[in-house]
């Protein structure tokens, strides 16, 4: 039996994590370390740039006419992040652990944890839908011009040719993507590493986001970037982008949550001062 395939211990997943307050200057740590990790992953991370890149492409395709549901999944990337990057974060782990970065066990990285993970990952899913009918609707309600292309999409929320239009879209896909970063922005890393419970994980997530407004919020503006980049390459620069975010992702984890290890010697520290 592996380490991975063994039950967590009480102390490690019953006890709710310590969330530490950061500054703005880690996030371009958080970069480095995740380019750091991406060179070291090498075929596996990129392997998960690779399927991001061929989502977007499938989906580019099935859905080539149905260009407000093409636009509502698309950006849904933001939305599933989290969980499809899970791969992601164990490739991280293992190279923190001094242990080779290998695709095959990143792949099952999901199954010590899988009720817990799988709870969470139907929940985005749930959000990912409820988004794609709310582009629909925006679509419906508010652009003037009858069917668009996927050209007229772009050219319209990138200029504010039709202003109504552009607001309430990004105003509506704001709110689900701060909703979905603001739950899980260390939550997949705290189930994977800690085997923690989803709903113990989407706190913990809350109060990083709560205890560090202005470094949360710029993390998830360099995330849009990064995306953003992705998909004005035609999906191709996710190949990238997206394993760069999830490496990062990991080590922002390891910022803002305290360890089982660092916890215990702060506490011995605490009683012996007293």
């Amino acid at each position: 039996m592996t380490d991975d395939d063994k039950p967590a211990s009480d102390t490690s997943a019953s006890r709710f994590p310590v969330i530490r307050r950061i500054g703005s200057s880690a996030i371009p740590l958080w970069l480095h370390a995740g380019w750091q990790d991406f060179r070291q992953g090498g075929v596996a991370s990129l392997f998960y740039g690779v399927c991001f890149a061929a989502a977007g492409w499938l989906m580019q395709a099935v859905f080539a006419k149905a260009y407000a549901l093409f636009a509502g999944l698309t950006t849904g990337f933001l939305l599933l992040g989290p969980f499809l990057a899970l791969g992601l974060y164990d490739l991280s782990r293992r190279r923190e652990l001094g242990e080779p970065p290998r695709l095959t066990p990143s792949l099952a990285a999901w199954r010590p944890n899988l009720a817990n993970v799988g709870l969470f990952a139907a929940l985005l899913a749930v959000v990912l839908l409820v988004w794609a009918r709310a582009s629909i609707v925006v679509f419906a309600l508010f652009f003037a011009g009858g069917l668009p292309s996927f050209a007229d999409v772009v050219r319209t929320v990138l200029t504010f040719e039709q202003a109504d239009f552009a607001i309430v879209y990004f105003a509506v896909g704001g709110f689900f993507a701060v909703f979905v970063f603001a739950i899980s922005v260390v939550a997949v890393p705290l189930m994977l590493d800690r085997k923690t419970d989803a709903i113990t994980a989407a706190i913990a997530s809350l109060l990083a986001c709560v205890r560090n407004p202005g470094p949360m919020l710029l993390w998830a503006a360099c995330i849009v970037l990064l995306v953003g980049i992705g998909f004005a390459t035609v999906f191709v620069g996710l190949t990238i982008t997206m394993p760069l975010v999830g490496h990062a992702t990991w080590h922002a984890y390891r910022d803002l949550v305290e360890t089982d290890k660092e916890a215990e010697a702060r506490k011995s520290a605490l009683a012996n001062g007293s």
